[in-house]
């Protein structure tokens, strides 16, 4: 992932280069600190992703107070996410948010959580927990760090959630209406247009919003014919 190639490589050059690891290779300096977490950022940059975690764990583990520790978190939630492993993603994520709620990376941690959610998304007649969970993470971003470039671009995936989730609201709603059930129909569409506006939906819920007032207004006039 882009984000997090970049976000790691500025955390290296920053932190490691200034104790002068890069070009020692030997097996003493790869068992410290910034040796391990060296070798854990090239294994990430060459896509060997599960060594990467190994590095990044054994860096946690074994020095645990070290400054490399915190961003070894980062690095094991990274390579997760880059390997497309995105429920553990989303625990690593989550897990650093609670430890480390006031660190400098936050923002891109959230928004890598919102993205964790955002590609386990469902097809939209599928259970739609994980949009919704991608939804809050993106509000979340933008409420708290509304000036971060993350949160402009998790504006755009906010927007992409909203849209799914009423796209899944219409779709319930034309299964019902299929299905003569007009008053749970009426719920689905209402909702379409109250929380939904905007999205590319209003035309086609606005007609199923009369068509399913007219078939309720016909079975209310043949209940009373009885």
């Amino acid at each position: 992932m882009r984000f997090a190639k970049i976000l790691l490589g500025t955390i290296l050059l920053l932190t490691v280069t200034g104790c002068g690891l890069f070009g020692r290779g030997d097996s003493l300096q790869r068992a410290t600190p910034g040796g391990l977490f060296q070798q854990g950022y090239e294994d990430y940059q060459d896509g060997r992703y599960e060594k990467a975690v190994e590095s990044f764990q054994r860096l946690k583990e074994e020095y645990p107070l070290s400054k490399f520790a915190i961003l070894a978190e980062l690095g094991i939630a990274d390579s997760y996410f880059s390997k497309g492993e995105y429920m553990e993603a989303e625990i690593a994520y989550s897990d650093f948010m609670d430890f480390h709620p006031t660190n400098e990376n936050l923002p891109y941690v959230m928004y890598q959580l919102g993205m964790s959610n955002y590609k386990q998304m469902l097809v939209m007649d599928r259970d739609q927990t994980e949009v919704r969970k991608a939804r809050e993470s993106f509000e979340r971003l933008i409420a708290r760090f509304p000036s971060s470039k993350f949160a402009f671009i998790a504006e755009k995936r906010l927007r992409e959630c909203r849209k799914r989730l009423g796209e899944h609201e219409f779709y319930v709603g034309k299964f019902y209406f299929g299905q003569g059930e007009y008053k749970a129909a009426l719920l689905r569409f209402q909702i379409v247009e109250s929380e939904y506006a905007g999205l590319g939906l209003d035309y086609k819920a606005s007609y199923f919003l009369h068509e399913t007032k007219k078939r309720l207004a016909e079975q209310e006039k043949e209940k009373n014919k009885k």
